[in-house]
């Protein structure tokens, strides 16, 4: 990909023969997780490792969420994919973290991806937003970090639609305030901030933050609902793309960028546009649960063989929404063998009781 920097933010299979329940450690199948991150390189995108779409802070502990950026590091320098990594504060209790905590946990995360070679993505943290009394808090431990980082970061403004723990972030409740405060931090660490990754599903909050960034500052859109948009551009600029769905879509996504690298932005759109009907279905509220509709899809596709999820999340969505789902991915070519995937889904209805429904 040479017009945009293109990341699609992996789920990990669990490990379904593991004993362990909904509040145990999660159990992760390695070797199905890491064929997936080789499928996405295989079409030529990159890997956002570690990040809420691998289901950090909903199953995926810290410790098992180590191992899988060590793990993906190690396969992203065998077959030379591009790989970001998600470090947070996730080790920590949601609520009761001193401010001292936070930076402590935030610093032993970035160490972790540091040290495999990795792009750290600083990911928006509870702790924080439970632990912030205002604007400054924010600044002063971003600062912190800021300050010793040895390379570029992505910044992470994960917006409440998708976490409502995340309410308030950088400090205020009005998000003209709260983007004073982000632009505010990056200007203040000139050179430290690749970019930001912006996951508020507001297209034109996105495009007026992503005007006012210094001209060497990237924004990642992470907006489920408007991304082809927002990845074509304007007149004055263009986003490039860290975004959950880029998964399931990893073929179409893949061939829309190519089209854009020629510098066919109509045929960019012919590609993409009509994925986002299934893009809205699968981040439909409560937004949080768009991983059920991930994990689906790769199994309709073959790329696991169950779905199953850490900490049982597969039970998140009805069965209605996960048979929407296979329709509208099916009717986009997605599935690799349709026969297969309409055989899984059939089965998963089966057991059910709601095939004939």
């Amino acid at each position: 990909m040479r017009s945009r920097t293109v990341l699609a933010a992996a789920h990990v299979v669990a490990d379904p023969r593991a004993d362990t329940g909904a509040d145990g450690p999660a159990a992760v199948d390695w070797d199905a997780t890491l064929a997936f991150r080789r499928h996405l390189w295989s079409h030529g995108l990159g890997v956002a490792e570690a990040m809420d779409t691998a289901q950090r802070g909903a199953g995926l502990d810290w410790g098992a969420a180590a191992e899988l950026i060590r793990r993906s590091a190690a396969e992203a320098r065998a077959v030379g994919g591009l790989l970001v990594c998600g470090a947070g504060t996730d080790q920590l209790p949601t609520r009761g973290a001193s401010l001292a905590d936070v930076r402590g946990a935030y610093e032993e995360q970035l160490a972790a991806v540091e040290a495999t070679g990795a792009r750290a993505v600083l990911m928006a943290s509870r702790q924080l937003a439970a632990a912030a009394t205002g604007p400054e808090d924010y600044r002063n431990v971003y600062g912190h970090l800021l300050r010793q980082t040895t390379r570029p970061v992505i910044l992470h403004w994960l917006g409440p639609v998708f976490d409502p723990a995340l309410a308030g972030y950088w400090g205020s409740d009005d998000p003209d305030a709260a983007t004073e405060t982000l632009l505010a931090l990056i200007a203040d660490h000139p050179g430290a901030v690749d970019g930001v990754k912006v996951s508020l599903l507001d297209a034109g909050r996105e495009v007026a933050l992503r005007r006012r960034l210094p001209p060497a500052v990237r924004c990642y859109t992470g907006d489920d609902f408007h991304y082809p948009e927002l990845i074509a551009g304007d007149g004055h600029g263009f986003s490039h793309a860290l975004l959950g769905v880029f998964g399931p879509l990893a073929p179409l996504a893949a061939a829309a960028v190519r089209r854009l690298d020629a510098g066919d932005t109509a045929g960019f759109r012919a590609v993409l546009d009509p994925t986002v009907p299934l893009a809205r279905h699968l981040f439909a509220a409560p937004t949080r649960h768009y991983k059920t509709g991930v994990v689906l899809l790769a199994w309709l596709a073959g790329h696991q063989p169950h779905f199953t999820m850490v900490g049982g999340l597969q039970s998140a969505r009805s069965l209605p929404h996960l048979r929407r789902a296979h329709e509208l991915a099916d009717a986009l070519g997605l599935f690799p063998d349709p026969e297969l995937a309409a055989h899984r889904m059939r089965t998963l209805l089966a057991v059910y009781g709601a095939d004939g429904a």
